[in-house]
C-alpha cells in the first residue's frame, strides 16, 4: 500500500486551511493595534457619576453600584474606608446605606458577630459608576421585573 498520495493530500489540505484559520472572524481586540509584547497607552480616567440615591439594579442579586468616588480609598487587611460610613455602627450617623446582613454570614450561612472575611474587600463586587461607553457592543437589558 502506497501512503505517499495520502501524505501529500493531507499536507495540501493543511496548507490550504492555514489562511482560513488566520482569519479572526471579525473579532477586534480591546488592545487595538498594540502588539502583545508592547505596553498600550493608558486611557484617560472616566468621570465618576455621583448621585445622592442608590442606583437601580439591573439583575437579581446584583451587588449595589457605588454612587460616589472611591479613588484613594484605603482597602487593606488593616483598613477598609467603606466601613467608616457603611458599617452598621456608622451608617445612621453618616446617612449611608448600611451593608447587607449577608456580609455577616459565613459560607455555610452561620451568622457572625463581625463582617465575614470573604465580604471584607468591597470593591471585588461593588463598582463605582463612570460616564463611559460599553467596551464592546451588547444587547443587555435589565430584568423586566426590575425595570423602572
Amino acid at each position: 500500500m502506497n501512503m505517499k498520495p495520502s501524505i501529500v493530500l493531507a499536507s495540501l489540505a493543511l496548507v490550504l486551511s492555514l489562511p482560513a484559520s488566520a482569519n479572526n472572524g471579525g473579532v477586534n481586540s480591546l488592545r487595538g493595534n498594540t502588539e502583545l509584547n508592547q505596553q498600550a497607552q493608558a486611557e484617560q480616567l472616566k468621570k465618576v457619576v455621583e448621585q445622592d440615591k442608590p442606583y437601580a439594579s439591573s439583575y437579581v442579586y446584583q451587588p449595589p453600584l457605588i454612587p460616589h468616588k472611591t479613588r484613594h480609598y484605603e482597602m487593606s487587611l488593616n483598613a477598609n474606608k467603606c466601613l467608616s460610613c457603611h458599617s452598621w455602627k456608622n451608617a445612621r450617623d453618616s446617612g449611608a446605606t448600611k451593608i447587607s446582613v449577608t456580609h455577616y454570614q459565613a459560607r455555610e450561612g452561620e451568622v457572625l458577630a463581625d463582617m465575614s472575611p470573604r465580604r471584607y474587600f468591597c470593591l471585588q463586587c461593588h463598582v463605582t459608576q463612570a460616564d463611559a461607553q460599553p467596551l464592546v457592543e451588547n444587547q443587555f437589558q435589565a430584568v423586566d421585573s426590575l425595570r423602572q
